[in-house]
């Protein structure tokens, strides 16, 4: 038998997953996936479990139910790609034949002081429960404030915002204006709604250390009762500490098939590949469905294009709370309530399709 390994059941792994176990799937290839969790997780929806206003199970999916398929439950400590052996905690070494890397990513606190140990975090189930239970015990009119107004602090702000209205917020970005990776129209109307809502927003700052209860913007201290850090991103420990060739943000560099440019039965898909675009569930989904694609061609002997499809992104869905949101289509903006019904109605189809 040829031991297929994906490791990571986000949404690379997750769809990788699916679409292995079809028709086609040649009789001779047995499929694992290794997952600390029991369940695939909705990563885009941390924010709302975060503030309380998305239980757990409501963003979960189960995985896929398949005989060809065996789900183990490990932490993964280590990888010996020359050996192909995974190690896993507290269990004996697991073995593969092709292995898909989609341990996703963790926060990246830049060498801040203090970051690590006193900021919370919504990177993992774990780690946004954790959230959650802190922001649930915050007294009335405690002080939260958020590091970081990308796409994940600004939903974690906003939904903040309308599932605890006491709290006062404070929303730290490095830009002259939150989301200015995005086109002005679309941040300006971002930024209006913050200071509309009462949420301070403190752009061109820069974060120089955390303590317990005290965060330092530009060195002056500011009290705060929790602080929740969204300030970016980087691969899992596990990937980092792979000798293979990486970009300057860690991730690890492919050929156009997505695998090792040395080692073609190994894989990587998810936060952890370097890529033309910025990390995203849709990216990981897309890379996902080219990699089965790979696969199946070279398991039944037949051609595989020197170079495959770019990746269509269907653009990006932002929400404001639960009534307001923004989007970015292709070259178009959508701002208000159109935005929001549209990120519902994905978020339903993606779990109805999934099962």
């Amino acid at each position: 038998m040829h031991k297929l390994v994906v490791l990571g059941g986000g949404y690379g792994g997750m769809r990788i997953s699916q679409r292995l176990l079809t028709n086609d799937l040649p009789n001779n290839i047995e499929v694992t996936l290794i997952d600390r969790m029991p369940y695939h997780c909705l990563k885009t929806e941390y924010y709302a479990l975060a503030a309380g206003t998305e239980s757990d199970h409501h963003i979960r999916v189960h995985f896929p139910e398949d005989p060809r398929l065996t789900v183990k439950y490990a932490n993964v400590e280590n990888l010996d790609l020359e050996n192909k052996l995974i190690y896993l905690k507290d269990e004996d070494a697991f073995s593969y034949d092709t292995l898909i890397i989609g341990l996703g990513c963790e926060d990246k606190y830049h060498n801040v002081p203090g970051a690590p140990e006193h900021t919370l975090s919504i990177q993992s189930m774990e780690a946004t429960r954790k959230t959650y239970e802190t922001i649930s015990n915050l007294h009335p009119n405690a002080v939260v404030s958020i590091v970081g107004a990308g796409l994940s602090g600004v939903e974690v702000a906003s939904e903040l915002r309308e599932s605890r209205p006491d709290l006062t917020i404070k929303l730290f970005d490095r830009g002259e204006i939150v989301l200015s990776m995005f086109p002005q129209r679309l941040s300006a109307y971002v930024q209006n709604w913050f200071e509309d809502h009462g949420v301070e927003v403190y752009n061109k700052s820069n974060i120089t250390g955390v303590e317990e209860n005290t965060l330092y913007n530009h060195n002056e201290p500011i009290h705060c009762d929790a602080i929740i850090w969204t300030a970016g991103i980087q691969p899992v420990e596990v990937v980092r500490n792979l000798d293979v060739e990486k970009d300057d943000q860690g991730r690890v560099k492919l050929t156009s098939h997505h695998h090792l440019p040395n080692d073609e039965n190994v894989f990587v898909v998810g936060d952890c590949a370097s890529l033309p675009h910025a990390p995203s569930a849709q990216l990981a989904e897309g890379q996902g469905e080219q990699i089965v694609m790979v696969l199946k061609k070279r398991w039944n002997n037949e051609t595989i294009p020197d170079t495959l499809p770019k990746i269509k992104l269907k653009g990006v869905l932002g929400s404001l709370g639960k009534k307001h949101g923004f989007g970015l289509m292709g070259e178009r903006t959508l701002l208000g309530r159109v935005p929001r019904v549209l990120k519902s109605g994905v978020l339903w189809m993606y779990k109805y399709h999934s099962g």
